[in-house]
């Protein structure tokens, strides 16, 4: 009796030990994911708003907004001479990399996408012209193949 008993409750530990052990890297890919969004969300919002605006900041017409066909890097442009918040739009399924485009050390099979519109009428901020308001959407994919998305708004300033 003693053996049938504690045989059930072996198998019934060995269980919740697979449970546990198949979601172990869950959390770390979690962090390491906050931590990826918020360095690239960092470094995109302390851009200027647009290449129209003035030094120091302040608001810029809808002309100069950079907004429309606009949004989007300049030309060449590569990311260590990104110079406003929309120049990052095009940057997708990208390793992670620092500011002047080193590999980043311990994310090796995340990859990180940036996507940038004019949002200013979004229900969430509602001002009366779209070139008012910037939305970042940063999207972490991790190794174990889950989507992290984390979104900022820069406003026209």
């Amino acid at each position: 009796m003693t053996i049938v008993i504690i045989s059930i409750a072996i198998a019934g530990v060995v269980g919740a030990f697979a449970l546990i052990t198949g979601r172990s890297a869950d959390p770390l890919n979690q962090s390491r994911a906050v931590a990826l969004s918020q360095l690239y969300m960092d470094e995109i919002l302390a851009q200027k708003y647009a290449d129209g605006s003035p030094v120091g900041g302040g608001e810029v017409s809808s002309v100069n907004a950079d907004c429309g066909a606009a949004i989007g890097p300049e030309g060449s442009e590569s990311r260590d001479t990104y110079d406003d918040v929309d120049d990052y739009d095009e940057l997708s399924g990208a390793s992670p990399q620092n500011s002047e485009g080193d590999p980043l050390t311990g994310y090796s099979g995340f990859l990180v996408s940036v996507s940038v519109v004019c949002a200013g009428t979004d229900p969430d901020i509602d001002f009366s012209d779209s070139y008012q308001a910037k939305r970042i959407d940063i999207t972490v994919l991790d190794p174990s193949g889950n989507d992290y998305l984390f979104s900022a708004y820069r406003g026209n300033f």
